[in-house]
Formats: structure tokens, C-alpha cells, sequence
């Protein structure tokens, strides 16, 4: 028995992001659901009254959706909103998969004032890694991103459910490594796209260098990796039910 799992991406994209890895666990029999959230539909949408606690929601709406706790893997900016929602629904969580992410704890940018945040590709590409990425798919990147709403970059979370320590939680290193994220998250604790990395009680780190985008440089290991975190998960689950 395999957990079912949620996708959902980061900053710019919409569920077609994780459309390779989706197709992947699908054909290995998987019960995938990948999430687009409230501001990303597309270019025209209104971003003006989405809030950071929008992207929570839609999330646990996800989560409650699904008989079976889930294994949530989130992406890039939402690690901020993904470990929100573990705060919020910690007991339907049976995995989190953080995707070159880590458990954040918001606001991003606090001093972040604007409506929304364009793509502006030169400041991308020049910070994140790109290693491994075609240019087709660099080109589809620049074409499909949409804004990201402002307010998700400024607003906070008050974190108040300890039971999120407690979730199994797996860390693909793609850009950094796992030990330079470990590293940061020591040095640095006033970074907080990395300040959950030392409450929580039950991390697997995996190193897979590539670009920032696994889901597009190297879909099928990031797959499998997801894949079989399910796979431990629905068994956990399996045997806890049936004691």
C-alpha cells in the first residue's frame, strides 16, 4: 500500500510543474495529486487579495481531501506553506518531502511592498541553479511563470502544534547539499527558509546535485524518491491500523 501523495510547486508555476514526476508515480500505480494555488492560474488572475494563509488553506483543503494521511512534497517557496500545513494538520501528514526546500518559517521578505512579484529571469538565473536544464525547458519556464502575490513574501505564521516535529520528513539537496544546508541552518537562524531544520525530530537527507528544478532535470529520481517515502508511509499506516 502506498500513501497518496500531493505536489506543489514553488514560486512561479502552476501543478503542470510537476507534470513528468506526476506522469512517473502515476504509471507505478501512485495516487498523485498536484496542486496550482490561489494566485498562480495564470498571468491575469488577481494576486492583489491573496494572502499567505490562502496558500495554507488550499493546501490542508488538499490533505483533508484524502482518506489516508498523505505525503506531502513541496517545493522552492513552499516550504514556507507546506510546513505551515503540517502545523495545522499534522495527523494527516504521514511524509513531508521537502524538494530543494526546507521547512520555513515566514515571512520571506517582510519588507517585500508590492502587489506581486514578477519573474525577472536575469536575477534568477543569476542566484539559483540551473544545472541541468534544457533550454526548451528554460524557455517554457520564462513563458508559463506567473507573479508571485506580494503577500505571500511579507505575512507570517504563528507555529502552535508540536505534532509537526514529529512528521518523517525527507530533504532532497539538489542545488546545495544536505550538509551545506545543515551548515546554514546551524550558523544561520536568522535565515528562515531554513529555520525548521532544527526543531524537527525525524529528517532523511538525500543528495541529488542538479538544478533547482529536479522535477525537470532528473524527474525520474526525484520520483522514485517520493515514490518509495509513499511506499514506507502507506505501510506504516497499513500496520498502524491494524494493531
Amino acid at each position: 500500500m502506498s500513501a497518496p501523495i500531493i505536489l506543489v510547486p514553488g514560486f512561479w508555476f502552476g501543478a503542470w510543474a510537476w507534470d513528468e514526476v506526476a506522469e512517473k508515480l502515476r504509471a507505478d500505480g501512485r495516487d498523485v495529486t498536484a496542486l496550482t494555488l490561489p494566485g498562480f492560474e495564470s498571468a491575469d488572475a488577481d494576486r492583489s487579495s491573496i494572502h499567505f494563509a490562502d496558500h495554507v488553506e488550499a493546501i490542508v483543503r488538499a490533505i483533508d481531501a484524502d482518506d489516508a494521511p498523505v505525503v506531502l512534497a513541496v517545493h522552492s517557496a513552499t516550504g514556507y506553506s507546506g510546513y505551515a500545513a503540517s502545523d495545522r494538520v499534522p495527523e494527516r501528514i504521514a511524509a513531508m518531502v521537502y524538494v530543494d526546500t526546507a521547512p520555513g518559517k515566514p515571512p520571506l521578505d517582510p519588507d517585500f511592498a508590492d502587489v506581486e512579484k514578477p519573474l525577472v529571469w536575469d536575477d534568477l538565473a543569476a542566484e539559483e541553479n540551473l544545472d541541468g536544464l534544457s533550454e526548451e525547458q528554460q524557455t517554457e519556464f520564462r513563458e508559463r511563470a506567473v507573479p508571485v502575490p506580494g503577500a505571500l513574501l511579507r505575512e507570517g505564521y504563528e507555529f502552535t502544534n508540536d505534532a509537526r516535529l514529529d512528521i518523517p520528513s525527507t530533504i532532497i539537496a539538489t542545488g546545495y547539499s544536505a550538509a551545506d544546508y545543515q551548515k546554514y541552518a546551524k550558523e544561520h537562524p536568522e535565515w528562515s527558509f531554513l529555520a525548521g531544520i532544527p526543531e524537527l525530530h525525524d529528517i532523511t537527507w538525500i543528495d541529488l546535485p542538479t538544478s533547482h528544478w529536479p522535477m525537470w532535470s532528473r524527474p525520474a529520481e526525484v520520483s522514485a524518491i517520493i515514490g518509495e517515502v509513499a511506499t514506507k508511509a502507506g505501510a506504516a499506516h497499513a500496520a498502524g491500523a491494524s494493531r
